[in-house]
């Protein structure tokens, strides 16, 4: 009997004090350099967006890979890339710590809309108020001392 899986992630992280420094011309350039990493990873990217101060990607995980290996590795090689180009002048690094929620197969359509509206989202909600609503509405207690 083959193995099968079906590990899906909804992840979200922040610059450095939620500073406004992905450059949303140049944002599409980062996007592939992610999905590069992705696919090295032998995982499967399904969406990829954010605005200025943070990102979303909703991604398959290959089983052998940790999620905090994969998440940093993502955060530590996008950091090198984008500090060491002319594309993100202001960018200092990524904000400690990461949003990951699993998601079931079924609500892909609807995270990818998710995901793909995050302009038009952050026109009426800024970032703190869109990732506690994420952190409740996934049952996790939200400790305060990371919340400014």
């Amino acid at each position: 009997m083959s193995s099968y899986r079906q590990l899906l992630y909804h992840l979200v992280f922040r610059t450095k004090d939620s500073q406004p420094t992905i450059i949303q011309e140049h944002a599409d350039q980062l996007y592939a350099y992610i999905t590069g990493i992705i696919k090295n990873k032998n995982s499967h990217l399904y969406r990829i967006n954010g605005v200025e101060n943070h990102l979303h990607i909703l991604t398959d995980l290959h089983p052998a890979i940790a999620l905090a290996d994969f998440v940093r590795e993502i955060k530590v090689s996008t950091s090198m890339w984008m500090k060491s180009g002319e594309l993100f002048p202001s960018f200092k690094g990524w904000a400690e710590g990461y949003g990951s929620f699993t998601c079931s197969y079924r609500d892909v359509g609807r995270l990818i809309d998710y995901i793909k509206g995050q302009q038009e989202h952050h026109r009426k909600k800024t970032f703190e108020e869109e990732y506690r609503s994420l952190l409740m509405e996934s049952g996790i207690r939200i400790d305060e001392r990371f919340f400014p």
